[in-house]
């Protein structure tokens, strides 16, 4: 069993825990927003733990806002051996720097957090985001070093059951704690005039999705979209799909476009900024990304947020963002009629945020993540875990 290395969680002192993550403060995307949402929810109170951030990945955007119970060490950040120099430099001195648990953010980043943990002789605890965990992993020291894992959390059932179809680990060593969404800068609002005229859409209604468009990611719904577009148009005549992310994948995209003769319906904004994203998502009379590859999908909330109807998928994590349809259209990728079925259903919805939308509140986030920490990183419960049983 682990042995504690302080007496934090028994004398009333902080908690103190490594989190080894890809990026947050400064980065983009949705692992990263998760990131920085999870740094919150772990420093504020009750909890208020002491939380040390290693990330993988340089930042790209300023490093600001990060709580002053969190220690976001930049430095750490660059080539594979340099973030594992600071990994193993930050954990060696146990007498210096004792965690109570270790936070692995990626199941990418697994060795390393496992050596961290086998130093600290603390406990780790995996986050699983979405179709990196869905199958066998391709790395073998990735799918050895599952076996020092104590509990892991998935940001939705989906991705735990599909985690669970092959990892080495049981049901009652999950959690799922979904993804959450601060409301402050959204909210329903009239269509920028600026924007439309600067994309051509005045009086045009307007299909939206917004996201990466990398090569390798090609499961967002935005072929299913454009493939469905022509018919489409002949239901509504004044429609158009304004897809918002750059990447990779783009010319690809513009080039089907072309030859599906709707490249006038089409317009490719490029890469929205963070602060940017609610006026954008207001542009649209539907959000749409009917995928294969959510592993939850933040900007279906986002949508939602600003009132707009939204079409989610049933063939991946981004059900459960509308709670299975409760607050948004569930299509089937594979079905044409589905889509189209569902792209027209959500047109004819009003504008208004769900209530129910307050299940993934900030709030409900902290305390679920509260919950876990307490449940996977106290004494009480590292007393219960056998780990050599595992490894064995």
């Amino acid at each position: 069993m682990y042995i504690s290395n302080s007496t934090a969680c028994r004398s009333g002192a902080p908690m103190k825990i490594l989190f080894l993550c890809t990026d947050a403060f400064g980065g983009r995307g949705g692992i990263a927003k998760f990131n920085r949402d999870l740094c919150r929810a772990l420093s504020s109170e009750p909890l208020a733990a002491t939380v040390t951030a290693l990330p993988r990945v340089p930042p790209v955007e300023r490093v600001e806002n990060v709580p002053d119970r969190v220690n976001y060490r930049t430095d750490a950040a660059g080539p594979k051996l340099t973030y594992v120099r600071h990994v193993v430099r930050s954990t060696l001195d146990v007498s210096r720097a004792p965690f109570d648990g270790i936070i692995c953010g990626h199941i990418n980043l697994l060795p390393v957090a496992a050596i961290a943990a086998l130093i600290q002789r603390a406990p780790l605890l995996l986050i699983l985001h979405g179709i990196d965990a869905w199958d066998p992993h391709p790395s073998a020291l990735v799918r050895w070093s599952l076996r020092l894992v104590n509990n892991f959390v998935a940001v939705s059932q989906y991705t735990k059951e599909r985690f669970l179809s092959w990892a080495p680990l049981r049901s009652e060593q999950g959690h799922v704690v979904p993804n959450c969404i601060d409301r402050s800068p959204y909210g329903p609002g009239p269509k920028r005039t600026d924007l439309l005229a600067r994309y051509g859409l005045h009086d045009r209604t307007i299909l939206l999705t917004l996201g990466r468009l990398s090569a390798d990611e090609q499961y967002k719904g935005h072929d299913e979209v454009l493939d469905l577009l022509p018919e489409l148009s002949l239901e509504v005549p004044d429609i158009a799909y304004l897809i918002c992310g750059d990447g990779d994948d783009r010319p690809r995209l513009q080039a089907k476009a072309e030859c599906l003769g709707i490249a006038d319906r089409v317009v490719f904004a490029g890469y929205v900024p963070e602060e940017d994203k609610p006026e954008y998502l207001r542009l649209a009379d539907a959000f749409v990304m009917p995928g294969r590859g959510e592993g939850f999908g933040i900007v279906y909330l986002e949508a939602l947020a600003c009132g707009i109807p939204v079409v989610a998928s049933a063939a991946d994590a981004s059900q459960e963002a509308v709670l299975h349809g409760r607050m948004g259209q569930v299509v089937d990728p594979d079905n044409p009629d589905s889509v189209k079925a569902g792209i027209l259903a959500a047109l004819k919805e009003p504008y208004e945020v769900p209530r129910a939308l307050d299940y993934f509140s900030v709030e409900r986030f902290w305390e679920r993540w509260h919950q876990v920490v307490h449940t996977c990183f106290t004494s009480e419960r590292r007393s219960a875990i056998k780990s050599t049983a595992r490894i064995e």
